[in-house]
């Protein structure tokens, strides 16, 4: 598997996925093996797919975990539904899952404030069949308002992603325009001016969008970068993606985030899957 040039892999600070990259372990137990693997930064989509309130405890054990872990949690998705499942998010979703997402907004603010976590993914949500599309879209206009708000009161950002329309059929945001558009309308609706993209370069590709345009149009906007080859969602060097040359790029840009790596490790162990990247390049500097 290529690895980076040090010259590429030097100016991004990595962080890992622990919601899709060591879920052979127990939730608890990833991110003592991100930082074994050699990570200092981690990431997650909300771990309670069940529950957008859970206990304290179960809080305070995961918060305990990454501190124990001496790693960063550098992001942090909102409630989102059964993801990895059929869903993809919830503030769109009229009813009881939109009501599940408010009452997680406060939750995963506070659990990210308490780990100095500074960006919140909201994930838009499917659409219903019989619902009035512009009726989710009204819904998910002031649900994403009121995430910006809480993202703002302990000093973060909002992401909103553009999925794959291949894998996620359902969900309205199957492109870069589409995700930005929304940004811009959260922006203008909260005056916070704190909404960005999550450039996932895994499921522009899958679009068949033109990346380096899209870098190029939306850098600026950009608040995460993920990661993942083509096909297959593996690691960098098992599909035919130009990812080196494309965070190249993004830096050229002025991006200076975090580029998550939310890839699938493949038939081998998640602590097997980062032979693409040099271990001393690991460590976010």
């Amino acid at each position: 598997m290529p690895g980076f040039t040090w010259d590429t892999a030097a100016e991004q600070r990595f962080n890992v996925n622990l919601s899709i990259l060591f879920t052979e372990l127990p939730l608890l137990e990833r991110p003592a093996a991100a930082a074994a693997a050699g990570f200092t930064a981690v990431e997650l989509w909300w771990p309670w797919i069940d529950s957008p309130t859970p206990e304290q405890s179960e809080l305070d054990a995961l918060k305990r975990a990454i501190e124990d872990a001496d790693v960063q949690l550098t992001g942090l998705n909102f409630y989102a539904g059964r993801l990895p499942g059929p869903d993809r998010g919830a503030l769109s979703v009229p009813g009881e899952e939109s009501e599940r997402f408010r009452a997680n907004i406060d939750v995963a603010a506070d659990f990210a404030a308490s780990l100095g976590c500074k960006a919140l993914n909201a994930l838009y949500g499917n659409r219903v069949e019989g619902v009035d599309p512009a009726e989710q879209d009204a819904l998910a206009l002031e649900n994403l308002a009121l995430a910006a708000r809480a993202a703002d009161r302990i000093g973060a950002i909002l992401l909103i992603e553009a999925l794959n329309k291949p894998e996620s059929p359902l969900y309205p945001l199957v492109s870069a325009p589409a995700a930005v558009g929304v940004v811009d309308q959260v922006n203008k609706a909260t005056g916070l001016d704190n909404a960005r993209f999550l450039m996932d370069l895994y499921h522009l590709s899958m679009n068949g969008e033109d990346l380096p345009a899209v870098i190029e149009q939306y850098a600026s906007k950009t608040g995460h970068v993920q990661i993942a080859d083509n096909p297959g969602r593996g690691a960098p060097g098992t599909g035919a993606l130009p990812l080196e040359e494309l965070l190249d790029q993004l830096t050229k840009a002025g991006y200076e985030g975090w580029v998550g790596l939310e890839y699938k490790p493949g038939d081998r162990p998640s602590a097997e899957a980062f032979g693409w990247l040099p271990p001393e390049q690991r460590a976010a500097r």
